[in-house]
């Protein structure tokens, strides 16, 4: 049976504003920011702030969901001396980098190079656990490994013996990137094998899918990264909750609700990027999103872009107006002051 879902933290793309909106649609028990890269140093407050403004609304997202704020680095000391500093700025629970597969991420000797040796996870996991107060739960995200998959069980182990209590596994190597499938059987093995708290991940896009994972893992908690984007819904319907059919035109919408949070604290240069990125994702789900994209791909500027999601908008304007909801988030306010 499935427990609780997490929002995954994809760098370059859930940043503060597509993670809450997210969560204010649904479905969603915790999330975790985009890592914050770590070198030698202890940064700033300003610099935490770019990637965790929750800090300033006890680390949840305007609808109340918990985040965690993630840190990426080689160094046991610095990232020690950083977490710290994130619990002192509010962060109550500290998630360590393992996974990301970036070439940039990996040259600079962070991110899934690490899998490469479990004496090096330990240490920081070690030296992190050590740094906190107790009460400060400390977590980690990995893949099965960087070329192979043959140092998965010792690194899980060296990362449990350092103290941490949740772990989050993305069920691929480095190497294979993010082609299908997501190898769940080696979950599993792990779950056979472990106390520690563990996180599926990976291949998820529908409620079969996310089935299928808890099927075979024998874990009852997953991580939805890729097909949260593509299904905003996905949370909710894999809790099983009811709600109204979500149609193109709410979806529509919704990237308006977003292009218009961009606005508020994103440069307007990478406004457009933003909601391309976001536009790829919902491709996998919607039809209509194809010939979107195919419309917009080629615009430079955000308002250009709203000014064809408001067209496609009131072209639906009647089934949108009978529900004037995407999942939890009730959008009449914005509709309303969009369109009288």
């Amino acid at each position: 049976m499935l427990n609780q879902i997490y929002l995954a933290p994809m760098e370059g793309v859930l940043d503060h504003r597509l993670r809450g909106l997210l969560c204010a649609i649904g479905g969603i028990d915790q999330c975790v920011t985009e890592f914050i890269r770590i070198t030698d140093k202890t940064y700033p407050k300003r610099v935490y702030e770019k990637i965790y403004p929750e800090m300033h609304s006890s680390s949840k997202t305007f609808n109340n969901t918990p985040v965690k704020p993630q840190i990426l680095g080689d160094n046991p000391q610095a990232m020690a001396a950083n977490a710290l500093k994130l619990t002192q700025l509010g962060a109550k629970s500290i998630d360590i980098n393992f996974g990301c597969p970036a070439k940039t991420v990996n040259n600079s000797g962070g991110g899934s190079v690490l899998l490469q040796f479990p004496d090096k996870l330990y240490a920081i996991v070690h030296e992190i656990r050590q740094a906190l107060p107790e009460h400060i739960t400390v977590t980690a995200k990995v893949r099965l490994g960087f070329k192979d998959d043959s140092l998965f069980m010792e690194n899980v182990k060296a990362i449990e013996s350092a103290g941490a209590s949740e772990l989050t596994i993305h069920a691929r190597t480095k190497v294979q990137g993010y082609k299908p499938p997501a190898h769940y059987h080696k979950i599993a093995e792990i779950n056979q094998h472990t106390n520690i708290k563990l996180i599926a991940n990976g291949e998820m896009w529908s409620t079969q899918d996310i089935e299928r994972a808890i099927k075979i893992t024998g874990v009852t908690d997953i991580m939805l990264g890729r097909g949260a984007l593509a299904c905003p819904e996905l949370a909710l319907r894999a809790k099983g909750i009811q709600i109204s059919p979500i149609t193109w035109g709410h979806i529509c919408l919704l990237l308006l609700y977003y292009a218009k949070n961009l606005e508020t604290d994103c440069p307007e240069k990478y406004q457009h990027a933003l909601l391309k990125q976001w536009l790829i994702y919902l491709r996998y789900q919607y039809g209509e999103a194809h010939l979107f994209f195919e419309e917009v791909k080629k615009l430079t500027s955000a308002k250009a872009i709203q000014c064809a999601l408001y067209k496609t908008i009131r072209e639906r304007a009647k089934p949108i107006e009978d529900n004037l909801s995407v999942g939890q988030l009730d959008l009449s306010d914005f509709y309303i002051e969009l369109f009288n």
